[in-house]
């Protein structure tokens, strides 16, 4: 088969599954912007787009459109270009839809099966949108604002064969009718690279090393933002520290929004929400690392006695299985994404997310008496296993998904 990948930040979500697919013998190649210098054992040809400024007060709720489809545009050129000066016709083409570069790969290649990775869809009730008030007004503007966000993705699926969600919770903020279209199959998570390992440790900016085993609360995301709830885990740090005198705390991200909004007046989310608290801190056991090598971060899992995460309705993160494949006793919020997966009491803790206080007992609670919640960390490891592992669940599911829209033999 000759299979197609689309994402502007290839391999994103196709990290495992590119690289399998070529392993197995197909003819693999991967589309992203020219801007994006992750590289892939993949072959991968790069397209550079040049976007218009957008006009809101022209565009107004089509702004988000006008900026997807102009991408979309692109790429159908540029596949236009591939198909008529190189002959190249896919079997498959798999690409993820949050970008608008699928829209149109149906009018350059009919005959080829579209596959799209339906992540979220965004909308006015139920999931993100007026879930946190605090940082964002809630009314009829945001709820029209979240529909019209939804438009290409909506238009991407319609002209699709088929779409692949992660959680079943994500493939449900799609409506109804484009449903029958999702197959859920998670990315999936080497469960052999992130195990617990009693001999970890982490060597931290100023020189101290903590090691598995001590009394170490970790918390992590890409960016630090209260999407994933950087506000409430800060707020719930000054009691966590006082009840627990010898604890330290890790904190991975960076200072850049990679979700909902930047904050008005302010640099970024990190020092906002830090001099809300940092008075009431003893920071010198309060470690910001930034953005770690994964390597530095698969250690950090493995050294953590708790492991907070929290996030609005929205897109799971690949951290939070992560920490459960490590061992990690998850405290998390009790919020839709993580019902999915963490049962309260089982193979992990839920608390309210906006309840302070009861996060903050929580977490000086299980670390004052790790004891308690070894099976809690047992369950949390064998969940990842069961229904996540990477190599024995799903990458087979994935490599099988894909092949079944290949011509048949």
């Amino acid at each position: 088969m000759k299979i197609l990948f689309l994402h502007q930040n290839f391999p994103g979500q196709f990290l495992h599954l590119a690289p399998e697919l070529a392993r197995l013998g197909h003819d693999v190649t991967a589309l992203t912007d020219a801007r994006n210098n992750r590289q892939s054992t993949v072959k991968t040809i790069r397209y550079k787009h040049e976007p218009s400024a957008v006009d809101p007060a022209q565009t107004r709720l089509g702004r988000n459109y006008t900026t997807m489809s102009d991408r979309g545009v692109t790429v159908a050129r540029v596949c236009q270009r591939l198909r008529d000066v190189d002959g190249y016709r896919p079997d498959v083409i798999f690409g993820h839809s949050g970008w608008g570069e699928t829209l149109f790969l149906k009018e350059i290649w009919p005959e080829a099966k579209l596959i799209v990775y339906a992540e979220f869809y965004y909308r006015g009730v139920g999931a993100d949108v007026g879930f946190d008030t605090e940082f964002s007004p809630y009314g009829l503007d945001q709820v029209l604002i979240a529909q019209g966000r939804a438009a290409h993705l909506g238009q991407a699926l319609l002209h699709a064969d088929a779409a692949l969600a992660p959680t079943q919770w994500q493939a449900s903020t799609y409506p109804e009718v484009l449903r029958p279209l999702i197959r859920v199959i998670h990315d999936g998570v080497d469960c052999t690279v992130m195990q617990p390992n009693p001999q970890a440790s982490v060597t931290l900016p100023d020189g101290r090393i903590l090691r598995a085993g001590d009394e170490v609360l970790t918390f992590v995301n890409r960016n630090l933002e209260p999407y994933r709830g950087y506000h409430i885990f800060m707020r719930a740090l000054p009691e966590v520290l006082r009840a627990r005198p010898q604890a330290h705390v890790v904190i991975v991200g960076g200072d850049e929004v990679s979700y909902g909004s930047a904050p008005k007046g302010a640099k970024g989310w990190k020092d906002l929400i830090l001099s809300e608290v940092q008075a009431d801190l003893p920071m010198d056991r309060v470690h910001f690392m930034g953005k770690v090598p994964y390597a530095t971060f698969i250690s950090i899992m493995q050294i953590s006695r708790t492991h907070a995460y929290l996030t609005y309705p929205f897109v799971l993160s690949w951290s939070m299985l992560e920490a459960m494949a490590a061992g990690c006793l998850v405290v998390g919020s009790d919020t839709a994404p993580l019902r999915e997966v963490v049962r309260h009491g089982e193979n992990g803790l839920l608390v309210d997310f906006f309840d302070v206080n009861a996060l903050a007992r929580t977490l000086a609670e299980t670390l004052a008496n790790p004891e308690r919640y070894e099976s809690l960390r047992a369950s949390a490891r064998q969940t990842a296993l069961a229904r996540y592992d990477l190599r024995s669940i799903c990458l087979p599911r994935l490599v099988e998904f894909v092949e079944g829209f290949g011509p048949a033999r």
